[in-house]
């Protein structure tokens, strides 16, 4: 059968860029795929995933990699700030009926299964690497290496996130990630023992969360609303992270705060979100995942999306007739579920910065969980 495109680059290596670097080998493509950092992955601390992330893992061979090293579990408890159950939403296991409804795992422990296997299946991967222009004449995309190097592909694929330098370099209008006015604080705990699935306290001025990442730790958030973006320094980090949580009436919570020390791998970044109006193409470039549908973590969803985006964009292009009606049977396949995340993932961020009952809270996760059910 003769494909319609041989070699790829994707630029960009985090989990979105090496998912699709398995799923286009599965179909026997050359991949390369270019990451400007020297490391896999070395920014952030856990990733939350829905049951139709894991439904991905296992149609790409990588769920019993992620089950081994990471957590799942069925079901979220959502409580109110004083610890009171608000509800328990059911997380069906759509990845089928031996397998969990959801999980979480560390995001160095993701992107190792995830890069051990595009290695394994022949991508061709170079950290510390990125390009410096693209040229396009309508059968190949020249591309043009930082290094100064030049070399032809079928296709580019952006997949280098939020701020995406492919997106800045083919997309005719500047699009820019949209402040929501929430932060976000994470940090790695040791696993408590009556932590045995996402457990959510909702419904006040912080929001804060748990979820098991592994057998023996966890991974906690708190969302704060805040005026700005502004940058929280490094000596500011644990004092005001423990100070919120302090402040919660949930002894749990207190004591989780408590524990959160140096050691905790603590991180503050400010919540943004993006959605870029189709076309998420140009020619023979496509922008996927975060690239063009940055969703704020209300949801879970962002990195689903990401995934999801892998195996549909490897399926039309081992379908289509034509590079350009695969492109654009990607985006028609794509456009209305990630709009529905991350709209809604923007609205639950407004939510709980206005402090609403937890019934709206309650109500709007559960409607997004139930499209997530759907198949791709």
């Amino acid at each position: 059968m003769t494909r319609l495109v041989q070699n790829v680059l994707i630029v960009g290596g985090g989990v979105s860029g090496l998912t699709t670097a398995i799923a286009l080998c599965k179909h026997g493509i050359a991949v390369e795929v270019v990451e400007l950092e020297p490391d896999w992955l070395t920014d952030g601390i856990g990733i939350s995933l829905v049951g139709a992330a894991l439904r991905v893992f296992r149609s790409l061979g990588i769920l019993d990699a992620f089950l081994a090293h990471g957590h799942a579990s069925d079901g979220i408890d959502l409580l109110t700030p004083d610890g009171s159950l608000l509800a328990q939403l059911s997380t069906p296991r759509v990845a089928g009926p031996e397998v969990p409804g959801g999980g979480a795992i560390k995001r160095r422990n993701l992107a190792r299964i995830l890069g051990d296997e595009a290695l394994n299946l022949g991508a061709n991967v170079r950290l510390g690497s990125t390009f410096r222009a693209l040229r396009q004449d309508g059968r190949s995309v020249e591309v043009e290496f930082a290094d100064g190097h030049c070399r032809r592909y079928d296709l580019v694929i952006g997949a280098d996130g939020i701020r995406s330098k492919v997106r800045e370099a083919v997309l005719p209008e500047v699009y820019q990630p949209e402040y929501c006015g929430q932060g976000c604080w994470r940090a790695l705990l040791p696993r408590a023992p009556e932590i045995e699935r996402t457990t959510l306290w909702v419904g006040g001025k912080v929001k804060a969360g748990v979820c098991p990442v592994s057998d023996t730790e966890m991974y906690l958030f708190i969302n704060e609303h805040r005026h700005s973006a502004a940058h929280v320094s490094d000596a500011k980090l644990l004092p005001m992270a423990k100070r919120l949580l302090a402040e919660m009436p949930n002894k749990t919570l207190q004591m989780i705060g408590e524990q959160i020390n140096a050691r905790s791998c603590l991180v503050f970044r400010p919540m943004e979100s993006l959605l870029v109006p189709l076309s998420w193409h140009q020619g023979r470039v496509v922008l996927i995942g975060d690239a063009v549908h940055a969703s704020t973590p209300h949801l879970a969803a962002g990195t689903c999306l990401g995934v999801e985006d892998a195996v549909v964009l490897a399926e039309v292009l081992n379908s289509a007739a034509s590079v350009p009606e695969a492109l654009q049977q990607f985006e028609q396949r794509r456009w209305e579920r990630c709009r529905t995340v991350v709209e809604n993932a923007r609205r639950l961020s407004q939510i709980e910065i206005e402090g609403e009952g937890g019934s709206a809270h309650v109500g709007l996760m559960e409607a997004s969980f139930a499209r997530m059910l759907d198949e791709i």
